[in-house]
């Protein structure tokens, strides 16, 4: 993004006081950020579920898709901040709100498609059945398992990824311009309440539907999500202004130049890979807990509910712990954080080891899975504020503004690298009961109800979380020698 100022090179004033003390650009950027978070938050954490359960794909392609999905929207938003420049906020909201009701709707259709066409159909569950009171539809495949049309989600995802690519760098660049030095720790206040408001509204409305709808309610969300940023569209025709601008926007050769640079430096790239154990856990949020909790604590687990637990802890606890270690140095602070996460991939892989009994009215496993993400939202606490503050110090003076543009290269390549390795372990350790026979299915319902032992291709489902225990484990210990190379240059 550019930095917006007036032909003086004076940063430009905000526009005039609206409400609060905020211009009416900055509450319509912050009220469509709300929808458009409500409307990602709760596709994106039953990705995995729509695209296994509803378009057949297995747990690895799941995973790998839903991995390039999540790296895209880490990688591409500094490429399309420039290009918004070029073209106007209004303009590049606009076409990202279009691009992002086109993905969302062609995620609703694509099934009924696929249904039309016989290769899905939707099944009621009988009376009586073990499972009817949580689901009460599933889903029989007529070959769309092994039909290349499934792989006709790939454009939509990719539409829907471009898209959302330009809501963060559009709506910071919106808070940026209608703050002052006066007010913008209290504007950027504002928007990170509203980002997590819509997240937290977006991952609650899945339990209900699925409730309610069975597995069809993973489709009726995209209609959710899809009215959302229709709704967010029509509020950024109707009420969104521009404001004017001097500055020369970056080119793309420029933002390439700058991608390069920060490669070249061996320090930042050995951060970011240590950085990048964190965030590979950190992803299981998405990529893993969701199937593996509907596998081991059945299908009334509530998996997105679940998740709204870390952005509650996050919020909760990042103030006090940035004030509690305000006078300690960032690399202090983060490596704290990175020894908190071994722990909560433990609690979560410690589910599997207690029994039966449940604990607090709640099945072990998902017990267990919320302690973990509680551990999880307090180490991003220590990690997340203070990894942006030694990130920007290790760029060259005067060349911080264009090196934060890819502080989040480590998300790019956790997305990647934790989706596709949560797939593998689910295959290996949690496989989808749809690919076991159906004597092994009757005793895996059984376990889940807490009537007999979990069968052998699910007694070792906690492994999954070892795996990230061992990540998370020589992530720190890597954080603490990069610490100590660097005190001796």
């Amino acid at each position: 993004m550019t930095n917006h100022s007036n032909s003086t090179g004076a940063p430009e004033p905000a526009s005039p006081s609206w409400f609060m003390g905020f211009s009416k650009p900055f509450w319509v950027a912050n009220g469509v950020e709300l929808l458009e978070r409500a409307a990602w938050y709760g596709v994106f954490v039953s990705i995995t579920l729509y695209l296994s359960r509803i378009l057949g794909y297995t747990d690895v392609q799941a995973a790998l898709v839903s991995g390039i999905f999540s790296a895209g929207l880490y990688l591409l938003p500094t490429f399309s901040g420039a290009y918004a420049d070029r073209i106007g906020f209004r303009n590049a909201l606009l076409l990202a709100f279009g691009l992002l009701t086109i993905g969302y709707a062609g995620m609703w259709v694509l099934p009924t498609m696929l249904q039309g066409a016989g290769l899905v159909e939707y099944g009621v569950l009988a009376p009586g059945h073990e499972m009817a009171d949580a689901v009460d539809k599933i889903v029989v495949f007529n070959g769309l398992d092994t039909s290349w049309q499934k792989w006709l989600f790939v454009p939509v995802m990719l539409t829907i990824m471009v898209g959302g690519s330009f809501i963060k760098s559009v709506i910071t660049g919106t808070v940026a311009i209608e703050t002052t030095a006066a007010n913008r720790a209290r504007g950027y206040s504002m928007f990170y309440a509203m980002v997590n408001i819509g997240a937290f509204s977006g991952k609650t409305i899945v339990k209900p539907l699925r409730y309610s709808l069975g597995n069809e309610g993973y489709i009726v969300l995209n209609l959710f999500a899809a009215s959302m940023t229709l709704i967010a569209l029509i509020c950024v025709f109707f009420f969104y202004k521009n404001r004017a601008k001097s500055a020369e926007p970056k080119s793309m050769a420029e933002i390439w130049k700058a991608l390069i640079a920060v490669l070249s430096q061996g320090r930042l790239i050995t951060l970011i890979l240590i950085i990048t154990g964190f965030w590979m856990v950190q992803h299981q949020l998405y990529a893993t807990m969701p199937k593996y909790v509907l596998r081991m604590a059945g299908e009334g687990s509530s998996p997105s509910w679940y998740a709204n637990v870390n952005p509650a802890i996050v919020v909760l606890t990042v103030g006090l712990v940035t004030r509690m270690l305000a006078k300690r140095t960032a690399l202090f602070s983060m490596t704290l954080g990175m020894f908190i996460m071994p722990i909560s991939a433990f609690c979560m892989a410690a589910g599997n080891m207690l029994g039966s009994g449940h604990i607090m009215g709640l099945h072990p496993i998902a017990f267990m899975m919320i302690l973990g993400i509680v551990f999880q939202g307090l180490a991003e606490s220590f990690i997340s504020p203070r990894f942006l503050e030694y990130f920007s110090l290790q760029a060259p003076k005067g060349e911080e503004g264009l090196y934060l543009g890819f502080s989040h290269l480590h998300s790019f390549i956790s997305s990647l690298l934790g989706f596709v390795t949560s797939g593998f372990l689910l295959e290996k350790f949690c496989p989808d009961p749809r690919t076991l026979d159906t004597a092994t299915q009757a005793a895996m319902k059984l376990a889940v109800a807490g009537e007999g032992p979990m069968p052998d291709a699910y007694a070792h489902a906690h492994y999954i979380w070892f795996v990230f225990v061992g990540i998370a484990f020589v992530s720190a210990v890597a954080l603490i020698i990069y610490g100590q190379v660097l005190k001796d240059r």
